[in-house]
């Protein structure tokens, strides 16, 4: 999942990063409000992390101006203050949920994951399709209750596949969900992803649509067997 961080304190943003990437998940760091107002405008963003003391203004002002843009992307802020009413304030403002620093990284990637959850309107905290089972909390698969073994980009593909629920996505939505800006990305990246993937699950796991990109089709009664090429 592609998450926009909005932390103008380097040490912190940077921790961030590395705590969510554990997690598989893609983030963009930008240092101040225009920065945000640019990426989003720019991006379809999962969420946003967003710190409210920033070099030029306060992160409420800005989700206020989103939120009556109708811009209804889950917002995750990042405060030092502690008081009740801050966080009162925050909430009111449209804030999803709210973190107080210092916070422990876990706690960071479990409340977003919780978001997440809560926008898709998930209970059970797995994604599944048909008779495939995906965690994203413990970044496992499995196919007819059998583990499979995917490597870190094709996992987040597969994720993000499964979350658009037989959408269409096109390749460039899809390299949006798998790298992050300053990502450098081989021309044949994606298509190696959705070859193994293809692999792993079948043939038909994954449904190119000529012109306009992939989703995900049916799947096999049987797992494939290791080696199998797909057409």
């Amino acid at each position: 999942m592609r998450v926009l961080l909005v932390e103008d304190d380097a040490p912190v943003a940077a921790g961030i990063e590395a705590g969510l990437a554990l997690s598989d998940f893609v983030v963009d760091t930008v240092t101040t409000l225009d920065g945000a107002r640019g990426a989003l405008a720019a991006i379809d963003y999962d969420a946003v992390v967003l710190d409210r003391r920033l070099p030029d203004g306060d992160g409420l002002t800005l989700l206020q101006q989103w939120r009556r843009a109708c811009v209804a992307t889950p917002v995750l802020m990042l405060t030092a203050k502690d008081a009740v009413a801050s966080r009162v304030e925050g909430l009111q403002g449209g804030a999803d949920d709210y973190l107080i620093k210092p916070f422990d990284l876990d706690e960071l990637t479990a409340r977003l994951q919780a978001l997440l959850r809560r926008t898709a309107g998930q209970v059970d905290r797995s994604l599944r399709h048909g008779r495939l089972a995906l965690d994203p909390v413990a970044r496992s698969v499995t196919l007819d209750g059998a583990p499979v073994a995917l490597v870190r980009r094709e996992l987040m593909l597969l994720e993000a596949l499964i979350r658009a629920r037989g959408r269409i996505l096109s390749a460039d939505q899809l390299k949006d969900r798998l790298y992050g800006i300053d990502d450098e990305i081989e021309s044949n990246a994606l298509n190696v992803h959705i070859y193994q993937l293809r692999r792993k699950l079948g043939r038909d796991a994954i449904e190119t649509v000529r012109g306009i990109g992939y989703r995900l089709g049916a799947l096999p009664i049987d797992r494939p067997r290791h080696g199998d090429t797909p057409s």
